[in-house]
């Protein structure tokens, strides 16, 4: 599954890229286009539309960095970070743009597979988290929304709490849609009328 990626570098250094290239070729990986030029890269991220990026700065400068982050934080895909040297405010920069690994001072081509799928695998659980989190939180709002309308019912028509939602969830099988949609019309409805 791994062998199948299409992988992007972007290197202005060409000898550091083909070092970068060379230990993902022999790793099995034949999809890799090797970029040098940062102006225009946003583009070519589009155009190619890689499954991972690695990314190598042999000495990165302030502009350089945020550039990149910036980059990074629109682009949904694993990130691999080379560079030489670093600080902690780069660091921080790093993860808050999403680069799934962040390599100080280890470009060595035995170790890009290695890393390579880690990142992939870090990009992956973390997507997972955010997902959870998303569907949680709509989750909640969903709870919310029924609960409100709930009370709408409740106080309107003099229900219990398990008659309101059992007026609900009838009336959203009764149209075929989610409860929390038939929700949001009671409470909608309830705006409206001043309720």
């Amino acid at each position: 599954m791994i062998a199948a990626l299409s992988i992007m570098i972007f290197d202005e250094n060409r000898i550091r890229a083909s070092i970068i290239e060379e230990g993902l070729r022999e790793a099995g990986h034949d999809k890799v286009v090797v970029l040098h030029d940062i102006v225009g890269l946003a583009r070519q991220i589009e155009i190619i539309g890689p499954d991972v990026i690695v990314i190598d700065i042999e000495t990165p400068n302030r502009d350089m960095l945020e550039h990149l982050f910036q980059l990074t934080r629109s682009v949904r895909k694993p990130i691999a970070m080379f560079v030489d040297r670093s600080d902690s405010s780069s660091i921080e920069a790093a993860v808050e743009a999403g680069v799934s690994a962040y390599i100080v001072d280890g470009l060595k081509k035995e170790r890009v597979k290695p890393i390579l799928d880690m990142a992939v695998s870090r990009f992956k659980a973390f997507s997972r988290l955010q997902q959870e989190l998303a569907e949680a939180r709509s989750a909640l709002e969903e709870r919310k929304i029924i609960d409100r309308a709930k009370g709408i019912l409740m106080k309107s028509r003099s229900m219990s709490e398990d008659e309101a939602y059992s007026l609900l969830r009838q009336t959203a099988m009764n149209e075929k849609r989610k409860i929390a949609d038939i929700a949001q019309s009671v409470v909608t409805a309830a705006a409206l009328l001043g309720s």
